[in-house]
């Protein structure tokens, strides 16, 4: 029931003066009636008519399009006219792909990952290998080039994501028991990126399903790392093996493997000194410790925040690792932690680009 048919059944008609006698009640009553009342053939606003939705969709477009923009409706287009070129676009009918009708679709992709913060080389590898995977493959019915696209984008990454090894640490951790000696994780990177934090959080997750965890120091450049994971390790109630500043810290972790092994412990946390990927005489100390004590697992932490710059610090540690290990006993970053995630929203490229990398 609308506004005006409900006030439309208290409305007197409209009258005059003249209507009535002349004493001073109806002229009074005549007064107000033409104050109050509109006047004939005049419409009261709540009465007027409500402009169709429809109406106003097109009078939208009217406006997007003088201005230059693209007519749009309520949905991007009237529902018709949307309705109808969806219906013409999906009824494909098996059609053939060719790389001609690929790639306006392909070059869009690759342009919306460059702008996520993949490198340009890993974006133009993926649009290549989706392209391979496309081109001469038939069009189910009623299916888009944009839809094959995405799936084949989907796939391209998630064979990439997928990791070689078993990532389940706690079934290796408790599989490693049979050896007689600790499962050791050493945590290798540049500066700065928090490589003593991620650590104690490990630490803390391994401690929660009753593992038991010790900390090696082997971080004897920086003044106050060892104070920093004594710290830790007082909070997580965990003991912390360390030899003071300025020893040699591949053999600083053969003590604590060593001495992990006489205790009984599952695991051992080695901290190492953050060093640049371009500085030789620290690459070849890492190298070393990695060659002598040989770890179970071997993890880069980075921050997400360097974008594409963390791809060069992976593969440069991993060159290193290459050069200065001899080849029978070759040991190459086996995973990455990723710090500071949450300063880069939705541009996560750079994990893409790492892992393709590493």
């Amino acid at each position: 029931l609308s506004l005006s048919n409900s006030l439309s059944l208290s409305r007197a008609p409209t009258r005059t003066v003249k209507d009535f006698d002349g004493n001073e009640d109806d002229a009074q009553l005549a007064e107000y009636q033409a104050k109050f009342l509109p006047e004939a053939g005049e419409v009261a606003e709540w009465e007027e008519e409500e402009p169709d939705l429809e109406d106003e969709d097109e009078e939208d477009e009217d406006d997007e399009g003088g201005e230059g923009g693209e007519a749009k409706g309520w949905f991007g287009k009237s529902a018709v006219g949307s309705f109808l070129k969806d219906s013409l676009d999906s009824a494909t009918g098996n059609k053939v792909l060719t790389a001609e009708e690929l790639a306006p679709v392909l070059d869009a992709m690759r342009q919306q990952l460059i702008s996520k913060n993949v490198a340009s080389e890993i974006a133009l590898n993926i649009t290549e290998t989706v392209k391979a995977t496309l081109v001469g493959q038939k069009l189910a019915s009623f299916t888009r080039v944009k839809t094959m696209v995405t799936q084949a984008l989907k796939s391209a990454v998630m064979r990439v994501l997928t990791p070689k090894k078993s990532t389940d640490i706690l079934h290796e951790i408790i599989s490693n028991r049979r050896s007689g000696k600790p499962y050791t994780i050493v945590f290798v990177g540049i500066n700065g990126v928090g490589k003593s934090t991620s650590l104690a959080k490990v630490c803390y997750y391994l401690k929660q399903h009753n593992i038991k965890v010790m900390i090696a120091a082997c971080d004897t450049f920086r003044s106050g790392a060892v104070e920093q994971l004594r710290s830790h390790a007082r909070c997580l109630d965990v003991p912390l093996f360390e030899k003071g500043y300025l020893k040699d810290p591949g053999e600083v972790a053969k003590a604590a493997i060593d001495e992990g092994t006489a205790n009984g412990f599952d695991v051992v946390l080695v901290d190492t000194a953050g060093r640049m990927q371009n500085n030789d005489k620290l690459m070849r100390e890492l190298a070393k410790l990695v060659q002598i004590n040989d770890p179970n697992l071997l993890l880069f932490v980075g921050e997400a925040l360097v974008g594409n710059d963390g791809i060069d610090q992976l593969l440069m540690f991993n060159k290193a690792l290459q050069t200065y290990i001899p080849r029978a006993q070759a040991h190459e970053v086996d995973g990455i932690v990723l710090t500071k995630f949450d300063t880069i929203d939705d541009k996560v490229g750079g994990l893409r680009a790492r892992v393709g990398s590493g």
